[in-house]
């Protein structure tokens, strides 16, 4: 397995009001608010990552209708984005800040205990989920054929694809752990609706719960070369009481291509297939 550089970002969580209701191709609103952990002043610093020396961050790469790129500025610009270290330390928004039903906290609390996530056993995961990989993501427009892709590195080996031609969602299509996403370009932001979720996955790395009513609006933002904001809309009345947002910061690692990964190669976390044989019954063999 290749071994992971030593990521020089630093994710910021930054919880914002939740919105009274998710409407497609409408941007959700955003408030002020303090969570817990979160010092004031630190989105300043977060956007100005990936400067060195003082100097400012060169600003996105736009492509020839002038609109900016989630990707490279060409084909040789290679990189993907990072999320930080601590990325298993706190839930995507802080769960005492969430709506979230009594059911569903007993749920997280749980997971805190038994860490036996489906994405380390080879489970694609969306979502923030999708974000918080060590190895992080890579976004592939294709304007002719009216997709984005944004390719997992390492893990399940999965991609995600977002339907940029102006369709719909389908009635009653096959539910999978990213969904069916329609999106949109708002100005400089890529903005996506996504429903038809499946539950086999955690919304997040700490293990926030959800349901198949998951309907979530998500907005990419690249701010400059090297930052990106990712804004996430919540609704999910099987799992919230009312739908919520969080924003994280991305870092654009440069040079990094995607790379050959075995997902469970060199494991040195059984723990979180199997569980520790502690707290929980697990007498029934797991197969990944």
């Amino acid at each position: 397995m290749k071994p992971v550089a030593l990521l020089s970002a630093t994710i910021l969580f930054v919880s914002v009001a939740a919105t009274p209701s998710v409407v497609a191709r409408q941007a959700p609103r955003e408030g002020a608010e303090n969570p817990q952990n979160v010092v004031g002043g630190l989105l300043a610093q977060q956007e100005g990552r990936g400067r060195r020396s003082g100097a400012p961050a060169p600003p996105a790469p736009r492509g020839p209708s002038g609109r900016v790129l989630l990707q490279g500025a060409n084909a040789k610009d290679k990189g993907v984005w990072l999320p930080g270290p601590g990325i298993t330390g706190v839930p995507v928004k802080p769960i005492d800040h969430l709506p979230i039903q009594p059911w569903a906290r007993s749920v997280f609390a749980d997971r805190q205990i038994n860490e036996f996530e489906p994405h380390t056993r080879c489970k694609p995961s969306g979502v923030a989920r999708e974000f918080q990989t060590p190895y992080g993501v890579e976004f592939v427009e294709l304007p002719d054929q009216g997709k984005i892709y944004i390719f997992d590195i390492g893990g399940p080996h999965t991609f995600r694809t977002i339907y940029m031609d102006g369709r719909s969602h389908p009635q009653d299509g096959r539910r999978s752990a990213y969904g069916h996403s329609i999106g949109w370009w708002d100005g400089d932001t890529m903005v996506s609706d996504t429903t038809n979720f499946s539950e086999g996955f955690w919304l997040d790395r700490k293990g926030l719960p959800h349901t198949e009513r998951l309907h979530t609006i998500e907005r990419w933002t690249r701010k400059d070369y090297t930052t990106m904001e990712y804004s996430l809309t919540v609704d999910d009345p099987g799992a919230y009481t009312a739908p919520w947002t969080t924003s994280v910061v991305l870092s654009w690692e440069s040079g990094t291509e995607l790379f050959e990964y075995v997902c469970q190669q060199q494991n040195y976390a059984s723990e979180l297939m199997v569980g520790g044989m502690k707290s929980v019954d697990r007498t029934t063999i797991v197969v990944p």
